[in-house]
């Protein structure tokens, strides 16, 4: 089987030190819990299962068809206790915004650079004590044929596990689904991760992907 399960014992991710985001500050990050835990009940929302006790791992993130998926993906980190990354244009980390926006979990790429995307996300890896990437490989929130394949090209090349994240309207739930350890068979191990997705609902299921 290409996907192991990881012990999941531990589903607050804390242990290494890393600088502090709004999903690890003293004061704002309880009250931030608070806050989406509210909502999720209120909107009737379950999250299911917890984060791998790893201190590295890309987060695959779908289906990704509305704009809320961004806040349900909040929610699902601050309810599992997780301080995640994500990728943004290094425009909007200048001068005065980039301690606003590394703070959210934020890590810049320079798509100016000889060097490429990927490189760049695998050297923040490589630099970091701990590092939980979210990618939606969708890429936009329009249907689409297929999956851009980054997320896999940095969690090979900075040999980490992909763990999946979803949402899912049909059940009203949202969550963390099994983690696969890469075998450097890209369509295998694709194919593998898109089979979790095949039952999963999109908020705006209309543009929920076939995969």
């Amino acid at each position: 089987m290409l996907y192991s399960k990881i012990n999941l014992r531990f589903c607050s991710g804390k242990g290494i030190n890393v600088k502090r985001t709004f999903f690890s500050t003293p004061v704002i990050t309880p009250l931030f819990r608070y806050f989406f835990r509210f909502y999720l009940w209120v909107l009737g929302w379950r999250v299911k299962g917890c984060m791998p006790d790893l201190p590295k791992f890309v987060i695959v993130g779908a289906p990704h068809t509305s704009n809320w998926d961004f806040v349900m993906f909040l929610a699902l980190a601050f309810v599992l206790e997780s301080d995640v990354r994500f990728m943004g244009k290094a425009e909007l980390f200048r001068w005065p915004f980039e301690g606003f926006f590394r703070w959210c979990g934020g890590v810049p790429v320079d798509r100016s650079k000889h060097h490429g995307l990927v490189e760049q996300m695998v050297q923040a890896v490589h630099e970091s004590d701990e590092f939980r990437l979210v990618i939606t490989p969708e890429g936009t929130r329009s249907r689409v044929s297929g999956w851009k394949m980054g997320f896999y090209h940095i969690a090979k090349e900075a040999e980490i596990p992909v763990v999946v994240g979803y949402v899912d309207s049909g059940t009203k739930t949202c969550g963390i689904g099994p983690t696969f350890t890469l075998t450097g068979n890209m369509e295998a191990d694709v194919q593998s991760i898109k089979a979790f997705f095949k039952d999963k609902v999109g908020i705006n299921p209309k543009l929920t992907s076939k995969l």
